[in-house]
């Protein structure tokens, strides 16, 4: 695992930034495997800035989302499909029929789960994938549990999940109990994975993901044995790392 050491959120945006339009103008078809919440939303800022100001191509480019809420349409404020949306599609010149997410309505989840892990296959599957990682060290919606998942699947959130997300809605009673997200073995079969961690409630889950033993309990520790791992960090997430070996950015 790389691991790029920012001084600050600002910093850590621009690093992933820069990895990404790497990514696209070297394989201008890639298909990425895109997160939400408040981590990447500079991020996909910065993305967008590249778009407008030196023409970073995201045409012929396909991706897939990691989750999203059980019970919230599409247009649903609070939905991560209209993140999505408001934060990067609806401002680059990707095409919306190479654009995917899970469907938090489907009436079969075990069927939108199977169709959504082919649709992923049937795109050669994930180039790059780009995660944020939980106070709890869930990655996707992948929970602390007894299992690591392998595939695509609705899961009951956690109430720290829960109360994490809590910030984006009117109370936490409006949260969403449940979510359609990409399994563990999903996310491990990604080429390369982006991992961003910001802000001091996230330190204790890197350390864990990091230093920590590999084990269900800590979903994010998996990324230990995936070959080609790059974890961004600023300075207070990273704050119980080893100030051994690093890339300081």
């Amino acid at each position: 695992m790389r691991i790029i050491f920012t001084d600050t959120y600002k910093k850590m945006s621009e690093e992933a930034a820069k990895i990404i339009a790497g990514q696209l103008w070297i394989k201008p078809d890639s298909v990425l495997g895109l997160a939400t919440g408040s981590t990447p939303v500079e991020l996909y800022q910065n993305l967008v800035w590249l778009y407008q100001t030196v023409g970073l191509d995201f045409s012929q480019a396909t991706s897939f989302n990691l989750d999203e809420y059980v019970g919230l349409a599409e247009d649903d404020p609070q939905s991560y499909h209209r993140f999505m949306h408001e934060n990067l599609f609806d401002h680059v010149n990707i095409r919306k029929d190479h654009v995917f997410f899970p469907n938090g309505l489907a009436s079969d989840p075990a069927r939108e789960a199977e169709e959504y892990e082919a649709a992923i296959m049937a795109a050669g599957g994930i180039d790059m994938q780009l995660l944020g990682i939980g106070r709890n060290a869930h990655i996707g919606f992948n929970e602390p549990g007894e299992s690591f998942t392998r595939t695509t699947h609705k899961v009951a959130l956690k109430e720290s999940t829960i109360e994490a997300n809590a910030r984006f809605f009117a109370s936490a009673a409006e949260v969403p109990r449940e979510a359609m997200s990409m399994g563990i073995g999903t996310i491990f079969r990604a080429r390369h994975i982006v991992l961003l961690a910001s802000g001091a409630e996230k330190a204790e889950a890197v350390r864990d993901a990091v230093k920590g033993a590999i084990t269900p309990q800590v979903p994010a520790s998996i990324l230990q044995l995936h070959p080609s791992v790059t974890l961004i960090v600023d300075h207070e997430a990273g704050a119980l790392l080893s100030e051994g070996k690093r890339d300081s950015r």
